[in-house]
């Protein structure tokens, strides 16, 4: 797992000096930044905003604490931060990193880290009421990768809240034949799901488009 994490750092790193904007969002190269930043706005409408009675559980959004696993330059960072309280960002990449740090400096309340790829330890003792991935484990080629993650969110998630994430589902079997792609991450079935929710402490509370490559979970701490 430490190799792979180090090529993932490497990988990221290098797209993020060749072109950020487009490893982040690839639907075009040579972003502006206003346009770019408003996919991030409309990313959050579509998996936050229109899903608050299963983000927030009850609790007023400008009083929570949100956790975001794989923030590369901050492009939904900072429409999180327009709604929650304060959002903790992290990426494998410190190059993407260092670069949202300048995108965020007039979001006081987003704050940004370079982690291990792995697991969670930069943010220390901090705990969230609400955690969200998107766009990010369709890369990492190894579910013990992700399994570690879940793991480490559910060591900091209060009980009573969701971590909602989306994996790569789709099940070709051509798909990461070297085992080492960073682009092309490990697929993640409804069931290798439901197992990894349970081994965690999770309930999985709901699952769609399984067998996708936008294969989305919520699970759920008791």
């Amino acid at each position: 797992m430490a190799d792979l994490t180090r090529k993932m750092r490497r990988d990221w790193d290098r797209r993020a000096r060749t072109d950020a904007m487009h490893f982040v969002n690839t639907a075009r190269s040579g972003w502006d930044e206003k346009e770019f930043f408003a996919t991030g706005e409309e990313n959050v409408r579509d998996h936050i905003l229109n899903d608050m009675d299963a983000v927030c559980q009850g609790r007023d959004p400008a009083r929570m604490r949100v956790l975001e696993i794989g923030c590369g330059v901050g492009r939904m960072t900072r429409a999180l931060a327009a709604t929650f309280g304060e959002v903790h960002g992290v990426d494998v990449s410190e190059e993407m990193v260092r670069r949202a740090k300048q995108f965020l400096r007039n979001t006081p309340n987003a704050h940004v880290y370079h982690n291990s790829g792995k697991d969670l330890r930069v943010l220390g003792d901090l705990d969230f009421d609400f955690a969200y991935s998107f766009i990010v484990f369709q890369h990492i080629p190894s579910r013990a990768v992700i399994d570690s993650y879940v793991g480490a969110v559910s060591q900091c998630l209060r009980r009573g809240s969701t971590f909602k994430f989306q994996v790569q589902g789709y099940q070709g079997s051509n798909l990461l034949q070297n085992g080492r792609d960073t682009w092309l991450g490990a697929s993640v079935s409804e069931i290798q799901a439901a197992t990894m929710a349970k081994r965690h402490g999770f309930e999985l509370r709901r699952s769609a488009g399984a067998g996708t490559q936008y294969h989305w979970l919520w699970f759920y701490k008791p």
